[in-house]
C-alpha cells in the first residue's frame, strides 16, 4: 500500500503533541474521569486499556472535543484549552481541539443514507470548507490506497463491518488531523474481519501517525504501541512501555486486569 498522506506536526519540536493534565468530567454524581494526566508525543501510538466503563471512551471525546470536561488542560499542537477556567472556554475554544484530530468509532458512525465517498468528503467539505473537486481527487486516491476504490459509490449496508471501519478510517484521515482517535475500533467486528483492520492501523503507526487507540488487542498493543495506560475508575492508574504494563505491571489492578484478558477461563 502506498504512504497515507500524514498531517501531523513538525517531529522536531520538543513539546508533546498531547498533554492532558488534571482532565475531570462527571455526569450528575457519576465521576467518570478524575483527574486524569496522561502525555503523547509526536508519531507515538499510545495503546488505552481498562474495564468497560472505566472512562476510556470519555476520556477520548474529552481529547476531540465532542465531551467538555468539567476542570483540567488540555493541549493539543498550538491550541491549548483550561476547561477550568472563569468563564468557562467558548465553544470556538474547545472546537479547537477537534480541529487538530479525527475520531474513529467503535460502530463506524457512517451516514447510511450517503455512499462511501460521501461519508468521506463531508467533513472536509461541509467542516472545513474545502473545494469539493479537491476532497474528491483526495477521497478516492485514499480509498484506492486501502483497496476500495471499488466501493466509492456503495452505501454502507453493502459492506462489511471491516470495510465500513476501514471507510471510516479513512473518512478521519480526509480530515488532515495531527491526531488520530480510535474508540475500540474492532471491537464490533466479527473475529474473522478484524485483521484487514489492524493492518491498516499497523500502517498508519509506521508512517508515524500519532494515535490514540482505546483497545481490547493486547497483541496490537504489544507490537504497535510506545506506550501503554491502564485507566480503572477514572484514573490513568498505570503508564509505560508494552513490556512493562503488559507483562510487569506495578499496580496490583493492572496485574488483574491483563490476566483476566490473557486467561479468561
Amino acid at each position: 500500500m502506498s504512504p497515507l498522506p500524514n498531517s501531523h506536526e513538525s517531529a522536531g519540536a520538543l513539546a508533546p503533541l498531547l498533554s492532558v493534565s488534571g482532565v475531570t468530567k462527571s455526569f450528575g454524581t457519576n465521576e467518570v474521569l478524575r483527574s486524569v494526566d496522561l502525555t503523547v508525543e509526536r508519531g507515538e501510538v499510545v495503546a488505552v486499556i481498562g474495564a468497560s466503563g472505566s472512562g476510556k471512551t470519555t476520556l477520548l471525546r474529552c481529547l476531540n472535543g465532542l465531551e467538555r470536561p468539567d476542570a483540567g488542560v488540555v493541549t493539543l499542537g498550538d491550541a491549548t484549552v483550561d476547561f477550568g477556567a472563569v468563564p468557562r472556554p467558548s465553544a470556538k475554544a474547545a472546537n479547537a481541539l477537534r480541529d487538530r484530530s479525527a475520531m474513529v468509532f467503535q460502530h463506524y458512525n457512517l451516514f447510511p443514507h450517503r455512499t462511501v465517498l460521501q461519508n468521506v468528503i463531508e467533513g472536509p467539505v461541509v467542516v472545513q470548507k474545502r473545494p469539493r473537486a479537491e476532497a474528491e481527487a483526495e477521497a478516492i486516491a485514499l480509498l484506492e490506497r486501502v483497496g476500495l476504490s471499488d466501493k466509492r459509490d456503495a452505501y454502507p449496508h453493502e459492506l462489511s463491518g471491516g470495510q465500513q471501519q476501514r471507510v471510516g478510517i479513512i473518512r478521519a484521515l480526509a480530515l488532515k488531523p495531527t491526531l488520530l482517535l480510535f474508540d475500540e475500533p474492532t471491537s464490533s467486528l466479527d473475529p474473522e474481519l478484524v485483521g484487514e483492520v489492524l493492518v491498516l492501523m499497523r500502517d498508519l503507526a509506521a508512517e508515524g501517525w500519532t494515535m490514540v487507540v482505546v483497545t481490547h488487542e493486547l497483541q496490537f498493543a504489544r507490537e504497535v504501541a510506545q506506550k501503554v495506560a491502564f485507566v480503572d475508575a477514572g484514573r490513568v492508574l498505570e503508564v509505560g512501555p508494552p513490556a512493562q504494563v503488559l507483562r510487569e505491571p506495578r499496580e496490583e489492578r493492572t496485574r488483574q486486569f491483563v490476566r483476566r484478558l490473557t486467561h479468561p477461563l
